[in-house]
């Protein structure tokens, strides 16, 4: 593999490029990956985000992945309409306490609703910021007017994933399209909105098709602030129940690919983290990942569990240099 002696942000990457980084010798691929991170961010530095579900279940969408979808009839989840501002920033309060910096607001809709119900989003966030939080909403589709109001709100940035490839989409979602989420996302980049998008891994996709998901995130200029790669959780019910775990190594090299592509982006290690042994996911902030969800769920859907995740924080932590010296 013959990699680049420089690290110039890019955003012309082709697609025959990003295969070829991903499938490079898993080693060498690390070592390089490290190497951009290194370049950019302090490797030991790891942001803590915490989610929260404020509206769940009922979505129009058929996302062949999310319990949430009302064409899953056979999902088991219990539907919440809009909590209260104030049940939410009690949350927030306990994310933040126990650590996390970003808190970030989900709601099952198709599209951002208007009215009183977009109105309490925006005093959620307003709230979150007065903590002292970066704040993140993902509420679906949503137009030029209503990310203006996000970003006077004081909103961070709006998460609107990908999920997949272009060409692979079809086979995932039928109800909104492509272009749809792109242009989501122009109107975040126009209003100011940091952007938050990734995709998920494990859905029956190849490895072009992953290629394809970064090659769409990298053309952005700038690139997207944050990129969550997130891996299947196959929930009972859905159409894509059944498939088996991502191999962790699938998951550490599109870890590795996308910090290479995205040198300055924010990469968070997101869903199917809790299936990752502590060594996995190590090897995965090695590979440039540095930032993760922190909290006992991700939406619907479990993740880590906080004292896991604090006994893996605690094994990371430098130690004390001095240690040796005073205990002859």
């Amino acid at each position: 593999m013959n990699a680049p002696a420089d690290f110039t942000l890019r955003h012309d990457w082709t697609l025959e490029e990003i295969v070829e980084i991903h499938d490079s010798p898993l080693l060498e691929l690390v070592a390089r990956a490290s190497a951009v991170h290194r370049r950019f961010f302090d490797p030991n530095e790891v942001q803590k985000a915490a989610l929260l579900s404020i509206k769940t279940g009922g979505c129009p969408e058929d996302c062949s992945y999310c319990p949430q979808s009302a064409h899953h009839r056979e999902v088991k989840l219990d539907r919440v309409e809009l909590m209260e501002t104030a049940e939410v920033l009690e949350a927030a309060k306990r994310a933040r306490e126990a650590g996390a910096d970003r808190f970030c607001m989900g709601a099952a809709w198709r599209q951002a609703p208007e009215g009183k119900r977009f109105d309490a989003v925006l005093d959620m966030v307003r709230g979150v910021r007065a903590l002292g939080m970066e704040a993140c909403v993902t509420l679906g589709m949503l137009n030029e007017s209503q990310a203006e109001r996000l970003v006077a709100a004081g909103l961070t940035a709006y998460n609107h994933n990908l999920d997949t490839g272009p060409d692979y989409y079809g086979e995932i979602i039928t109800t909104r399209s492509y272009q749809d989420r792109l242009a989501t996302l122009e109107a975040v980049r126009r209003a100011g909105l940091e952007m938050c998008c990734g995709g998920i891994i494990g859905m029956g996709e190849s490895v072009c098709d992953r290629a394809g998901m970064l090659r769409t995130l990298a053309s952005f200029d700038p690139h997207p602030e944050s990129v969550p790669i997130n891996t299947l959780v196959a929930v009972e019910g859905t159409p894509l129940a059944g498939r088996e775990q991502v191999d962790s190594l699938d998951l550490v090299r599109m870890i590795a690919t996308t910090r290479i592509l995205m040198p300055k982006s924010r990469v968070r290690l997101s869903a199917g983290r809790s299936f990752l042994s502590r060594e996995a996911q190590i090897l995965c902030l090695v590979a440039g990942a540095n930032s993760i969800f922190y909290g006992e769920k991700l939406l619907t859907t479990g993740n880590a569990g906080i004292d896991a995740d604090d006994a893996l924080f605690s094994a990371l932590a430098a130690r004390d240099e001095n240690a040796c010296r005073r205990a002859r």
